[in-house]
């Protein structure tokens, strides 16, 4: 960079000054949180197993009209997807400015 700001100036030409970037330490902010707390991820996480429970009870044995197949597994995928959506739409709880060092 040196050698062609010198080559320039040599020539005659002004070089317009560069700025330098701070740089950062590999993506790492000291502020940097996530979008929802660690309650709303256990939550999260039982929306998808509750979920997962529903479409495994759904699949079809030697009865594919039985009341497990039919009733149950949906009501267990709707509750599944019901608790995922509270877990994001709960708001997490703020800490506080004191704990954070």
């Amino acid at each position: 960079m040196k050698e062609k700001q010198n080559i320039q100036q040599q020539k005659g030409k002004k070089t317009a000054p560069t700025k330098q970037m701070p740089v950062k330490a590999k993506g790492i902010f000291k502020n940097e949180t996530f979008a929802l707390g660690k309650q709303n991820y256990i939550l999260m996480a039982i929306g998808f197993g509750i979920t997962i429970l529903g479409y495994i009870l759904m699949v079809g044995t030697e009865n594919i009209m039985s009341f497990g197949n039919t009733t149950l597994a949906v009501i267990f995928v709707m509750a599944g997807f019901a608790v995922v959506v509270y877990a994001i739409l709960k708001k997490p709880k703020q800490e506080k400015k004191d704990d954070i060092v």
